[in-house]
């Protein structure tokens, strides 16, 4: 891997200015230039859709870097993906769902273009981390991390994508270790990249 796009997945709110998730895109910035990759850098609050396909055809990895917002991803994150995955819809980042007029009910989701290509997802909870992989705990019912994030993941399948292990700071709000997760992030590029 040479080439890293990085995705500012942040919508702004007064109370939310965004400047986590900006850390973290600074500190993988500065962990893949040290490596001696190059990476360029998206907002999903505004961008060109054409340059944004130009630059996931450049890339050999794309580091989708969000916080999530009511258990997913902002909605400015799912517009972006929204008109850039289907602007490269038939060509740039898949041949359509991948089924034939020969087999119309077979192999959807294997039109993928973007094969030998990774991703890795990043976010931010105000959840502290013992919500997840516990059945006893009220609302994730036992799901892990990835499991919440499976719509993301199978969006990424779709362009035939690889998945590197996804990434999270828990408890950003009530009981923030801004420091320890930069750290843990910069180690968590490194060891990926």
């Amino acid at each position: 891997m040479k080439n890293i796009l990085i995705i500012n997945g942040h919508q702004p709110y007064d109370f939310s200015k965004g400047e986590l998730t900006q850390s973290l895109i600074d500190v993988a910035t500065h962990a893949l230039q040290r490596k001696g990759l190059t990476v360029k850098q998206s907002r999903v609050t505004a961008y060109d859709i054409n340059e944004e396909l130009e630059k996931w055809q450049w890339a050999d990895a794309v580091i989708f870097q969000f916080p999530s917002n009511w258990m997913m991803m902002p909605w400015s994150a799912k517009k972006y993906m929204d008109d850039v995955f289907t602007a490269g819809m038939g060509g740039i980042l898949c041949l359509y769902d991948g089924r034939s007029a020969e087999n119309p009910t077979a192999n959807y989701g294997t039109g993928g273009k973007m094969h030998g290509k990774k991703y890795l997802l990043s976010a931010t909870f105000n959840a502290p981390k013992q919500a997840f992989d516990n059945p006893d705990e009220y609302l994730f019912q036992g799901k892990n991390l990835d499991d919440l994030f499976f719509p993301m993941h199978c969006n990424f399948r779709f362009f035939a994508m690889e998945q590197l292990p996804t990434f999270a700071c828990f408890d950003v709000v009530k009981n923030p270790q801004i420091e320890q997760d930069l750290k843990a992030f910069e180690q968590h590029i490194l060891a990926n990249f």
